[in-house]
């Protein structure tokens, strides 16, 4: 467990966030079972592949299976990009890659980040996907870097450290279509559609702007210990175009024979104000008192204490591998 996940370790009061289980109408989600999981893994090797809610829903992943794999079958490295568990047991990897644009970025080292001056290389996309393909799945995500207005983008050989370096300005949907057409390509061209299942995870849900639900305090998420029962709530950080941006990317690759899947999270983890970590976390050190006295700016409302939402995510990737 990473301490920025482990709300309960760093003392959050109230529990009901393990407690929520997502059924589906009209349909059965099994429960997680670990061994048939470890069974499918076998000799094979399952890749996350993105930002932060990624690796949130990866930290979920080995949770739910380790508990099964005796200590000494078990294994953790971990070099950026590239964090690896394995079960020695079954010959099974569970990978993330940190790549949150799919492409080269200036923000592709994991722990130094410059987020007021995003700068994607749309059509660079090499580098990242040789760590991929030859994975058995693979667990796509790209989102939460994209919520700007626009974005910085350099050609396929450019440098972005020189400041002489021609750079263009686009609008972040723009962007973000581009980098899924080269994406798809890349995909078309490089991974063994025989071999590998793939998966793309929608929109995660933030809870930044608890004006949303009614709350007129402005503390982001701070306090909230129920779901939203509005079944008709959508908050204002989920952009449907970026959802129909990925649909319409995965309609063209399901088209041409492409095994993948869209794992569509948005709407169910959209009633889960209760389920993040707010100030019950542990970043680089533990939040001084001063900043747990100021949580808007320091609620982190973004990402998923564990256990919690992310498991049920993965509850859905099981049921489509075991199906």
């Amino acid at each position: 467990m990473f301490d920025d996940l482990a709300c309960e370790k760093y003392g959050r009061p109230d529990l009901r966030w393990q407690h929520w289980r997502w059924q589906p109408n009209e349909c059965d989600l099994p429960r997680f079972d670990a061994k048939a999981f470890l069974e499918k893994l076998r000799n094979k090797r399952l890749m996350f592949v993105g930002d932060s809610v990624n690796r949130n829903q990866w930290v979920s992943m080995m949770c739910l299976v380790e508990s099964v794999i005796p200590r000494p079958f078990k294994i953790m490295k971990m070099k950026d990009p590239l964090y690896s568990f394995k079960a020695t047991e079954y010959n099974a990897s569970i990978d993330f890659y940190w790549n949150p644009f799919l492409v080269e970025s200036n923000n592709d080292n994991s722990s130094s980040h410059r987020l007021a001056d995003r700068m994607i290389k749309p059509e660079a996309i090499e580098k990242h996907g040789t760590a991929w393909n030859d994975a058995d799945f693979l667990v796509f995500n790209s989102y939460l870097w994209w919520r700007v207005p626009t974005l910085k983008i350099l050609r396929e050989s450019g440098n972005f450290e020189d400041p002489n370096e021609e750079i263009k300005r686009v609008k972040s949907l723009q962007a973000y279509k581009m980098v899924l057409k080269k994406w798809s390509n890349w995909l078309k061209t490089n991974v063994n559609q025989t071999k590998t299942r793939m998966f793309f995870m929608g929109l995660p849900a933030t809870h930044e702007w608890s004006i949303d639900w009614g709350n007129n305090k402005n503390r982001k998420c701070l306090d909230e210990t129920e779901p939203i029962s509005d079944t008709k709530y959508w908050g204002r950080n989920s952009n449907p175009k970026f959802l129909k941006a990925i649909e319409s990317s995965i309609f063209k690759l399901k088209n041409v024979g492409f095994d993948i899947q869209l794992i569509n999270i948005t709407q169910l983890s959209e009633y889960r104000k209760d389920g993040h970590p707010t100030i019950y976390r542990k970043l680089w050190q533990p939040l001084t008192k001063e900043q747990l006295s100021n949580p808007r700016n320091y609620a982190d409302c973004t990402h998923w204490c564990l256990p919690g939402v992310p498991d049920v995510w993965n509850e859905i990737i099981l049921a489509h591998i075991l199906q």
